[in-house]
């Protein structure tokens, strides 16, 4: 089917799945109405299951040509509208979801309740455009290696560590009115990596653009940059300053995916402690000292790795390591993974916290814990992943094993406060 939106031909398609979920507690908002729609029209009208997610719908996108080279006169990507309305909260826009042909799009929906006095007649989402499209002011250059925090009060750690939470400061560092947003570091990372490249690129070329977020803002967080010149904020999503976060927007499976396979990994050079402060630009309208991107999306169609693609960029003498600790998780990853006939505390501390998730999410079966991975866990294992955009495997690899330990924490923490 052929749709026509001003001079884009949606001529190929993509897919959306939508996740609602209150922003109280966290916990799925099943039976809520989503309507995607163009314009004034109305394309599907979908209904939330017990874990708030619609089924996923395909929809129309401009050809997949578009987002494999330098922008034209087209844009690459088509926008909907999701509309999201469920009794006792306030109906909620996201103006501007952006698919890409053959790629599945994530819109996370967090719902506020309809408060007592006065009731907004809704909360509407402007999703700004892709970096690689819109017009966004370029990166002012720093230093690669930066200068350890001096006192003040700030501790530098002996090694980078994972945050729990980017607190992200959405204008430039000097902008007092803009607010500052606490956002699950994965979450951070996922969402900065869908506004700055295009999910249909080489898994490579996004794995080496991931790596690269990662590294960036981990020597935020590692060097305390805007906290040691008196800032409450980890980072900004000012684009002449950082990376370009957009609250609210959607992200993309695949991209989520490899966030969650490598959130540990971070590039660095021989000699020092600090994750490499790993400048970008998009390499087409914008040209810079660091990694361009364009030119890792052509690298990565002649078959290049990751590290090599960096390595074009950033030297040859970079490489990848990883942190030790990730905060906010009970437990780090046992190092193998789980399956099948598998046994042990490992496997019991995964019991445990699935049987507490599923208090939320009653689609993961409720199983015995008794520290050995049979076909029960399994099944509660890959139900999980079917909620979560993990792969359906029943095997607890690295990134289960987090997304696990993310989720058990999440609504514990807040069932505290519900």
């Amino acid at each position: 089917m052929i749709y026509m939106n001003g001079n884009q031909e949606l001529i190929d398609t993509g897919f959306l799945n939508v996740s609602v979920t209150s922003i109280r507690n966290a916990v799925p908002v099943a039976e809520a109405t989503v309507t995607v729609s163009r314009g004034e029209q109305a394309i599907e009208v979908l209904t939330t299951d017990s874990a708030g997610q619609t089924i996923t719908v395909e929809l129309g996108t401009p050809p997949i040509e578009y987002s494999l080279e330098p922008p034209g006169s087209v844009k690459p990507y088509a926008e909907y509208t999701v509309t999201v309305n469920a009794p006792g909260y306030v109906r909620t826009v996201v103006d501007g979801v952006q698919l890409l042909p053959t790629q599945t799009a994530i819109q996370n929906v967090r719902m506020n309740l309809v408060p007592v006095q006065p009731t907004p007649a809704q909360i509407t989402i402007d999703i700004q455009p892709n970096t690689l499209w819109g017009d966004f002011p370029p990166k002012i250059p720093e230093d690669e290696v930066k200068p350890l925090p001096d006192g003040n009060g700030l501790i530098v750690l002996p090694e980078p560590v994972i945050p729990e939470f980017m607190v992200v400061h959405l204008g430039v560092p000097s902008d007092t009115s803009a607010a500052n947003v606490w956002v699950p570091f994965k979450d951070y990372i996922s969402n900065v990596a869908s506004c700055e490249i295009y999910s249909t690129w080489p898994a490579e070329t996004i794995r080496a653009n991931v790596l690269a977020i990662l590294s960036f803002a981990l020597n935020r967080v590692y060097t305390e940059w805007y906290r040691g010149q008196g800032y409450n904020f980890t980072i900004t999503n000012s684009t002449a300053y950082d990376q370009f976060y957009d609250h609210g927007r959607n992200i993309f499976y695949n991209i989520a995916n490899i966030v969650d396979e490598i959130f540990t990994t971070y590039i660095t050079r021989p000699g020092i402690r600090q994750p490499l402060f790993t400048q970008f630009c998009d390499g087409a309208r914008v040209r810079c000292t660091g990694m361009e991107q364009w030119g890792s999306k052509n690298l990565g169609d002649r078959g290049l790795d990751a590290l090599s693609i960096l390595r074009s960029f950033y030297g040859a003498d970079v490489y990848l390591t990883q942190a030790e600790k990730v905060q906010g998780v009970p437990i780090s990853y046992p190092g193998e993974p789980l399956s099948l006939g598998s046994s042990g505390m490992d496997v019991r501390t995964i019991q445990v916290q699935l049987n507490s998730i599923s208090d939320n999410y009653p689609m993961i079966p409720k199983i015995r814990v008794d520290g050995v991975f049979g076909t029960q866990t399994q099944n509660a294992v890959r139900t999980f992943q079917q909620i979560f955009y993990l792969p359906v495997t029943g095997v607890v690899d690295f990134a289960t094993w987090y997304k696990i330990s993310n989720i058990y924490v999440a609504v514990n923490r807040l069932s505290e406060f519900s």
